[in-house]
């Protein structure tokens, strides 16, 4: 399994980002196909304090093709452009291969 994922710096204004990204961004991303499933997680500190990030989101795919296949689909390519047109300067995306963690005892 293989997701890709994006993290969003702090936005200056966060009522904003938030209307958009929950209400446009999100409906748009969720509709590409082959995404088994995804997570946004709110930042809410680090170790040493203040995070620089605001949020984490997570997609999951069953392989590197089929997340290929999903952002070079049209409904991944309107969420990137959608995605592009307000947060370009806030967010860092990569792609993470999923390791499995043997359950705790």
């Amino acid at each position: 399994m293989v997701k890709l994922i994006a993290l969003y710096k702090t936005p200056a204004d966060s009522a904003d980002f938030d209307n958009q990204y929950f209400n446009t961004h999100i409906p748009l991303a969720m509709k590409m196909p082959g995404l088994i499933k995804a997570e946004i997680s709110r930042v809410t500190g680090a170790p040493m304090g203040t995070a620089e990030y605001y949020l984490m989101a997570e997609m999951y795919f069953e392989n590197k093709e089929a997340l290929d296949a999903a952002m070079s689909s049209p409904e991944g390519r309107a969420s990137a452009k959608n995605l592009m047109g307000f947060a370009k300067e806030l967010v860092s995306m990569m792609f993470a291969e999923v390791e499995k963690v043997p359950a705790a005892v």
